[in-house]
């Protein structure tokens, strides 16, 4: 009678009461297998899994031929991480009852955890030729499929789960990342409403629904969306990732909050965590790179050439590489530039941390910091006794186990430091590498197969849609209007962004006609039509950062605006090292007027063009052996602090 009493309440959610119904029964049926069970299950419930696998292991040892009992126990195992003993307890609640579709479905879970695709799929599948209305089943087989990145199949599947339960939240909120990893942002953005219709606090969702939104350049609710974000994140609420908030303000406190969230969150220092001490001293400094974008990526692109020169004599050099194996021709230049090469896209981070310290590293250099593909999880356990956020990430992880970060005084003047967790390490010139190796075609392209007007002036800006801010795009749209036949030159899009442009371009009472968009090309043809170009407009606060290095590659001048976070100063940065301050401007009157002056003064332009040519090869944004010799320096040096037993502190190298 209590035993019933008790699952009752359990099946009303009044775990308490019921607990002590369930430990009632035991002190007088010491072996009651039920109640052993469901107070199992209890505690699993509440979170506590040592104790409900002590509890279940009791009730099986009882009743070793209960189904039930035994998926339950390997959910639990599951969850502390004990994944063999888990597959076991699944393998035989199979054995008992082959028609149990939960049990397959589990099993399937730990599979796809292990990496064992086939092997999941086929339980997926087995759980939902058992039961077809599986919503579950068809929910873990979409994620499956993308995490496979076999889009059409994920969209499929999460479809059958939302066509069993519509109201499936978070079937609706991992179909709208499918959706935008194929690009198809408005399909995205609706199903992420569909998921905070029925579940109102997703955590981050908020924020990267309005990012998406910024990609279409959509920006009906923009303003009154950022200052809900902005409320929330100072209130400590899980509303929005990092990176997208980057291009959404110029705040770098609210950058800072907004990182110390989610690391606190999803990627907090472990409690048991020990400092990793210094090896005997190696004949050479040994550096590990830690990044999912050793692939033709815009951080491979800038980054390759410091690989390959690197000084052998005083470095040792490993690549630990968790993005896809492309085998495009960066990747197999990227695999040539190191002498270890590690491929960990596949490994978990146990077996990363474990390899990492068994190569002994000096100084682990995490050149992705909180952008897709990180893994902040390995430097929270440890890699190396220093670790230093480079390049991948422009701004503060907010990270207590992240030493340092690799900056230069343009990005962050000392007012700024209080908003960086990370001891600052200042470059002499920029901080930004770049590669002096990059190609650009031999090909003259004509104005007219690039879509450009024969004559006026060419405005252009190949920053990526999701940077355009209302602001930007209404200082664009004055200098168009004060320079008579003149373009602006963007980047191609979806045709719903490339149509939401126009729109705006309407709005602001300039004919449409006036934004022409640029096809894609390969990167040393896209770099070649620069040239059809006159002039590069930046955006705020998310500059042009790779994309400015590829425009002064080009012969192209870049005219900017520099706001106060470090991503809204990066173009500043790479304008002072390649000997063009009097490009950068703080405000945007000032942007505005320097652009007009430029379009409207040839000979003016002609001379800033001619800067630029005279310094390409001799100013340090693109002498990659200098940049490679100042890095090398301040690894040297922070690796000499901590040899000293010195706790992290700022550091400047000199020129």
């Amino acid at each position: 009678m209590k035993f019933q009493q008790a699952l009752a309440l359990h099946q009303h959610g009044q775990l308490d009461e019921a607990r002590v119904l369930y430990e009632s029964v035991l002190k007088k049926q010491p072996k009651h297998f039920d109640a052993l069970h469901m107070l199992g299950v209890l505690a699993y419930q509440r979170g506590k899994l040592e104790r409900a696998a002590a509890l279940l292991a009791k009730a099986i040892a009882i009743d070793p031929d209960d189904a039930r009992a035994r998926n339950n126990y390997g959910n639990v195992l599951q969850d502390l991480r004990r994944r063999d003993e888990a597959l076991v307890q699944y393998n035989k609640a199979i054995a008992l009852d082959p028609n149990y579709p939960e049990a397959h479905n589990n099993r399937g879970d730990l599979l796809q955890t292990a990496g064992r695709t086939d092997a999941a799929l086929a339980s997926y599948d087995k759980a939902i030729n058992l039961f077809p209305r599986y919503a579950g089943a068809h929910y873990n087989r979409a994620n499956l499929f993308k995490t496979m990145g076999q889009w059409e199949q994920a969209i499929a599947s999460y479809d059958q789960a939302l066509a069993v339960a519509p109201d499936y939240a978070d079937a609706h909120h991992n179909r709208g990342h499918v959706f935008a990893e194929c690009k198809q942002f408005d399909r995205a953005v609706q199903s992420y409403d569909s998921a905070l219709k029925f579940k109102t606090d997703i955590p981050y969702l908020p924020g990267t629904r309005l990012n998406l939104k910024m990609h279409l350049c959509d920006w009906s609710e923009f303003a009154p969306s950022l200052e809900s974000l902005r409320t929330d994140i100072m209130q400590g609420k899980k509303v929005c990732p990092p990176f997208p908030l980057l291009a959404m303000s110029d705040d770098p406190a609210l950058q800072q909050k907004v990182a110390q969230i989610w690391i606190q969150d999803k990627q907090p220092r472990p409690a048991t965590t020990k400092a990793i001490q210094l090896k005997v001293q190696h004949e050479r400094l040994r550096i590990g790179y830690f990044s999912a974008d050793l692939w033709s990526h815009p951080v491979a692109h800038l980054i390759a050439g410091v690989f390959e020169s690197h000084d052998r004599a005083r470095f040792e050099i490993h690549a630990f590489s968790s993005g896809p194996d492309t085998q495009d021709p960066m990747r197999k230049r990227l695999e040539q530039a190191f002498e270890h090469f590690h491929d960990v896209r596949l490994s978990e981070d146990a077996e990363v941390i474990a390899l990492a310290r068994k190569c002994e590293l000096d100084i682990a250099v995490d050149l992705s910091g909180l952008t897709k593909g990180c893994r902040p999880g390995l430097f929270a356990a440890g890699v190396a006794s220093v670790q230093i956020n480079y390049l991948g990430y422009p701004g503060t992880m907010a990270a207590p186990y992240i030493d340092y970060l690799i900056a230069d005084q343009t990005l962050i003047p000392e007012k700024s430091r209080e908003f960086y967790s990370e001891k600052v390490i200042y470059l002499p010139h920029s901080y930004q590498a770049n590669d002096r190796k990059r190609q650009i075609a031999d090909r003259h392209f004509s104005r007219s197969e690039l879509g450009l007007p024969e004559s006026g002036f060419v405005f252009c800006c190949f920053n990526n849609h999701f940077k355009i801010l209302p602001s930007t795009f209404d200082s664009w749209m004055r200098i168009l209007k004060a320079v008579p036949h003149s373009v602006l030159w963007l980047i191609g899009g979806n045709d719903l962004t490339v149509a939401n442009l126009k729109l705006e371009t309407e709005r602001r009472d300039v004919d449409p006609s006036r934004l022409v968009f640029a096809k894609h090309l390969p990167l040393d043809e896209h770099l070649a039509r620069h040239r059809a170009a006159d002039l590069f407009l930046d955006c705020l606060p998310y500059n042009a950062h790779t994309t400015a290095s590829d425009a002064l590659w080009a012969g192209l001048p870049v005219v900017t605006c520099m706001g106060e976070s470090f991503a809204s100063r990066v173009a500043a940065s790479l304008l002072n090292a390649v000997g063009l301050p009097q490009l950068v401007t703080e405000s945007a009157s000032e942007f505005e007027r320097l652009a007009i002056s430029l379009a409207q003064q040839p000979e003016s332009l002609k001379a800033i063009r001619d800067i630029l040519d005279s310094n390409l090869l001799t100013a340090p944004l693109f002498d990659t052996v200098l940049t490679t010799r100042h890095l090398e320096i301040a690894y040297e040096q922070v690796h000499g602090r901590k040899k000293a037993g010195l706790p992290a502190d700022h550091i400047h190298i000199p020129a």
